[in-house]
């Protein structure tokens, strides 16, 4: 199972401020994933929190980068999910997601929580969703990831904007 191994992730956030980036695309999965988010903000002590809605994962980049640029926000958290088709697009999608993130957090250096999900299958999703059933919330994950670098970050090297 992915989550093997994983850190038991807990930060107190408040005074942050948080924009949540997230894809519209599967309806289903994207809602557990807000969710989850929403409620890893609410239970870190974060009540700042801007949520932006793109069409899909492609979108989630630049969106990230325009928020972590005005210098607003301690963290960004983007969400989407890509599930594998019989085209090679799901590639496309997942390594321009992935490094376009990881550009807007390596530029700007506001934290930037991953929560995209790129599985083969609906039922994949689900299961990292965070809906009643599922075994990994992976919304929540991204969240409490980010902040924690937001927090680790603040201790080391205070913003300067």
């Amino acid at each position: 199972m992915s989550g093997d191994g994983s850190p038991d992730l807990a930060v107190d956030g408040t005074g942050l401020k948080v924009a949540l980036v997230a894809a519209r695309w599967h309806e289903e999965i994207m809602g557990g994933l807000l969710a989850g988010a929403q409620q890893g903000l609410q239970d870190s002590g974060v009540t700042d929190v801007t949520t932006v809605r793109v069409p899909g994962s492609f979108e989630l980049s630049v969106a990230a980068a325009r928020l972590a640029r005005t210098g607003d926000y301690d963290a960004v958290v983007a969400l989407g999910v890509v599930i594998k088709g019989g085209t090679p697009h799901f590639d496309y999608i997942c390594q321009a997601a992935t490094m376009g993130l990881t550009e807007v957090a390596t530029s700007t250096g506001v934290p930037v929580g991953f929560g995209v999900l790129t599985v083969e299958n609906e039922s994949q999703g689900l299961h990292r969703a965070g809906l009643r059933g599922s075994r990994e919330d992976k919304g929540r994950e991204a969240v409490l990831a980010a902040l924690e670098t937001a927090v680790a970050l603040r201790e080391v090297a205070p913003r300067t904007s």
